[in-house]
């Protein structure tokens, strides 16, 4: 989304985070969010912005693939021409090919991925309104953060399925394909790590690389805000949490699960998303460091700060070679599968993560009375799941004994 720019008002500024204005409200300062007006927003209207903005972006970027002129364009058209001397090479069929066929693509899926009620749940709304006092938002911080530190390596997990052993029906530009997919995830994977570099001379010495700005690292940030000490920061998971980190590790490297499901799960599940419910988190603690005096700044705050900026280009990234392997009849049916896997595990995560933060009760997903179009059509992620958990160290997971145990799943099936 691209930021919104706003006359310049006078007012008192409060941090580096904002600026008061004399009618007692507040506008964001530059490089803070796209909406600077993000405090006076209600939050279906922030959901609505981003919604809009990704499906603009998405289909600009799809206009100018079509353009005979950019780069990509005639990249893709000249593995297109080599494709069409193999007799049954299936790389001309992709709907990157079809006029009109992966906008339609993108449509359905975008669509069908941001309608879900994840992105609206109970936790991330209460939050936004500022709804809550400096202890609930350090439970929240301490729990969210196993969350973050403990799926980046899905992109990893989904990169390592890419082999020249694989199976493709794109003959002798298999490995070319399979190398552009792991190009995109390994960016996405640097993006994480903050170790991303293209000249030797630029590469980090043994220091450089082990102090380098991740997002584990930038989320840390946080908690100095919050007076944190690091010895404090890392806790066991709530078993919201743990199912909710297996769930993304299972599709992205399990054998049950396609590499069409692993890659609609790191890119499509994964990163949709973010922009819109980060946005809620971040304009939530930005509202409650105001109103209560804590000035809270961009440094601490800046692992949300990037995420609403950059993931939507890490979401058209992964998007774009998602259709690369969308060869299959039943792809869309596989994608939409994952996606509202990942996304039920989401919601049933941020409720244990409510009732935990508020000590106060919050449905699961099989008691809010889901659409059926978000049900799940087999129980593969049931079977492993209850057997990933047994494998779990009780230590890191609150109740381990038990959760090790609990076949409870965060899942509607039909």
């Amino acid at each position: 989304m691209n930021e919104v720019p706003s006359p310049p008002r006078k007012g008192r500024p409060f941090s580096d985070l904002l600026v008061e204005l004399e009618d007692g409200s507040a506008i964001l300062n530059p490089g803070v969010h796209p909406l600077p007006d993000l405090l006076s927003m209600p939050a279906e209207t922030v959901l609505e912005a981003f919604k809009k903005s990704q499906q603009k972006d998405f289909l600009e970027i799809i206009d100018r693939l079509e353009d005979p002129q950019n780069p990509l364009n005639r990249l893709l058209n000249e593995l297109r021409e080599i494709a069409e001397k193999d007799a049954d090479n299936r790389f001309n069929e992709l709907a990157l090919f079809q006029s009109g066929a992966l906008k339609e693509l993108f449509i359905t899926l975008h669509n069908h991925v941001m309608d879900h009620p994840v992105w609206r749940h109970p936790f991330f709304l209460r939050i936004f309104a500022g709804d809550f006092d400096q202890p609930q938002l350090t439970r929240f911080a301490k729990h969210y953060f196993n969350q973050v530190k403990n799926t980046r390596q899905c992109v990893a997990l989904a990169l390592g399925r890419f082999s020249g052993l694989m199976p493709l029906p794109y003959g002798s530009i298999n490995e070319r394909v399979s190398e552009l997919a792991q190009i995109v995830l390994a960016q996405l994977l640097a993006d994480e790590y903050g170790v991303g570099t293209h000249a030797v001379e630029d590469y980090p010495d043994l220091h450089g690389l082990l102090t380098s700005t991740t997002h584990i690292v930038m989320y840390r940030n946080l908690f100095e805000g919050l007076g944190v000490p690091f010895e404090e920061q890392d806790v066991a998971m709530l078993p919201g949490v743990a199912d909710n980190v297996l769930t993304q590790r299972l599709l992205s490297d399990h054998p049950s699960f396609t590499l069409v499901e692993s890659l609609a799960s790191v890119g499509l599940g994964m990163e949709w998303g973010v922009p819109e419910f980060f946005s809620l988190l971040l304009g939530g603690m930005i509202r409650w460091g105001w109103k209560n005096s804590v000035p809270l700044t961009q440094q601490q705050l800046i692992v949300f700060i990037a995420h609403v900026q950059y993931d939507v280009l890490h979401a058209i990234s992964v998007m774009l070679i998602t259709s690369f392997f969308n060869h299959e009849n039943d792809a869309l049916v596989q994608i939409k599968q994952a996606t509202n896997t990942l996304m039920s595990s989401r919601y049933n995560m941020m409720s244990d993560v409510y009732r935990h933060v508020f000590e106060e009760d919050c449905p699961d997903i099989n008691a809010i009375g889901l659409a059926p179009e978000y049900h799940l059509k087999d129980r593969r992620i049931a079977d492993a799941l209850i057997q990933a958990r047994r494998e779990v160290a009780s230590d890191r997971v609150i109740g381990g004994e038990a959760y090790r145990r609990s076949e409870s799943l965060p899942f509607v099936f039909s």
